[in-house]
This record gives structure tokens, sequence and C-alpha cells, in this order.
């Protein structure tokens, strides 16, 4: 029995999410690294492994890195335009309205699917994302409703909502660029690296990790929700059901909430139970088709 290609991408894709659901465990334990250093750290070392795969198998580098560049530009406006406008909306917003409105991307991911050729959005792919959206808001307002927006964050909201429309167009105009290969995804993280590095030049005062601890941190960042994520993202958004991939990202902050949990950094309440139920029936309801198609 054949697994189709289409649903392997899928559950590649997929892997992405479940990496991201390690961002804050490991975030937390980087202790006053500030965040755009961060980024140029863990992009850094991302760039460090691929390269010495390519070295290792001597695979051509120059073919991997001669795209077109619509494709770069994507690609780097995607990884780099993300964290930017993420780590902005922070400076300019209180965090649990900014998380909320940047946390929109797996909807509108949904949502905009609907524009790809040879795609077409059902009822269920948009009731599982709405229904994951609720979940997630749960989760991040631990229960206590949607705060009150304010006019004096608009500036970010504003970067919020750029982040959600900059990675959901992303993501969805990744699948225009499928014969780019991913390996292409490590020169994406090299130019997010310098560039995070400028930005942390430009806005931030320099604080290294201290420590050993911290260091394998920014190590685990590296490895896996800001280094083999976004390669196998990249595979997914190119070959598998983007709007499966979509509705299952709600899993990353319930991911996210189980693991600080469980190393003692949060609290069991009913709001992360009722969360955690809504975004796993989205995903259920949005995977529908996938889960009970027939497998020839």
């Amino acid at each position: 029995m054949r697994v189709p290609s289409q649903r392997m991408a899928t559950l590649t894709g997929s892997s992405a999410v479940l990496m991201w659901g390690l961002l804050a465990l490991f975030t937390t334990q980087t202790g006053a690294v500030p965040p755009f250093l961060l980024v140029a750290l863990s992009f850094g070392i991302s760039t460090s492994l691929i390269v010495a795969k390519w070295l290792f198998y001597q695979e051509n580098v120059i073919n991997h890195l001669r795209q077109p560049p619509s494709a770069w530009i994507v690609g780097v406006i995607g990884l780099f335009g993300y964290h930017f406008f993420y780590f902005m909306a922070l400076r300019h917003a209180p965090p649990v309205e900014a998380g909320l409105i940047a946390y929109m991307w797996p909807l509108l991911i949904v949502l905009l699917s609907a524009l790809l050729p040879g795609e077409r959005l059902r009822w269920f792919h948009l009731a599982g994302a709405i229904v994951g959206l609720a979940g997630a808001a749960i989760l991040i307002t631990g229960g206590a409703g949607l705060p009150g927006f304010q006019t004096e964050f608009m500036l970010g909201y504003v970067m919020a909502l750029c982040c959600a429309v900059t990675w959901s167009i992303y993501s969805v105009v990744n699948r225009r660029f499928g014969s780019v290969p991913t390996a292409t995804v490590g020169g994406f993280c090299a130019a997010t690296a310098i560039l995070a590095a400028l930005c942390h030049l430009g806005f931030e005062t320099t604080v290294w990790p201290d420590g050993t601890l911290q260091w394998f941190a920014v190590l685990g960042l590296g490895l896996f929700p800001m280094g083999l994520a976004f390669f196998t993202w990249d595979y997914g958004t190119k070959h598998g059901d983007i709007r499966v991939l979509g509705a299952f990202a709600y899993a990353a902050p319930l991911i996210s909430t189980t693991l600080l949990i469980l190393f003692g950094q949060g609290e069991a309440t009913w709001s992360v139970g009722v969360g955690c139920l809504l975004i796993l029936g989205g995903g259920v309801l949005a995977a529908t088709e996938m889960l009970f198609a027939r497998v020839d």
C-alpha cells in the first residue's frame, strides 16, 4: 500500500509545527539575549549546519543557490519579514494582543489557499481553522477573554498584522516555486541571519548567552524551530495540502503551552484544557478529507 506523495509532504510539513512548539521553551532558557541577536545566532547555526551537509555530501552549492530572483525575494521576505514584524509588534504593543493578531496566519493560509490552482476550499477546512483560532486565543489569553485593543498601540497592532500577512502569503506563494529545491532555504537562512544581525546593531544592546544551558538553548533553536522546521515547512507548502497545514499550525501554541507546564513554567488550568481540545478538534476537522481518503 503506497502512501500518496501529497499526504507524505503534508506530514513532513506538519513536523515544522511540532518543532515550532519548542520555540517558547527554548527561548525562555536563553536568558536576556535580545530577540534579533537570538534570530541572528539561531539562523547562523542553521546555515552552518546546511553548509556542512552540502560539503560533506559534496553537493553543488551553486546549483542550490542559483535560483530565480523572485524565489529569493519571497524566501527572504518570508523568513526575515515574519521575525522582523513579530518582534517590532512586541516592541510597540502588549504581547497578548500582538500574539493574537500575529497568530492569524494559519487562518489566512487556509483562506488564501483558495486562490491556488487546483485547490478548493471546503467548509471543513475553514471551520477547522476557525475552531483552531478559537483554541489558540484561549491559550494565549489564559481564558480571560479577548483583551481590549487600545489606539496607543496601533503601530504594534499593524506590525503584528503585517507579521501574519507576511507569513501566510509566503506559505501560499511558495507553492509557485515547487521546482526550487528545499535546500535553497539554507540561503534564505543565511540572508535572514545577516539581516537580523544588522537589526540587532540598530535596535538592541548586545547581551550574549551566559552559561552552558543558555548556549544549548540557542543551539536547540538553530537546530529545530529556527532551523529544520523551515526546511520541512518549505517542502510541505510546495507539495502538501496547504489547507490542512494551515489549520494544523494551531498545534504549535498547544505544544508550547504543554511543554511549559511540564517544565514547571506554566500552570494547567481549565482554559488550557479547553484550548487544547479546540485545537485538536479543529485540526482533525480540517484534515477530514486527508484522514479518511482511500489510500491506493
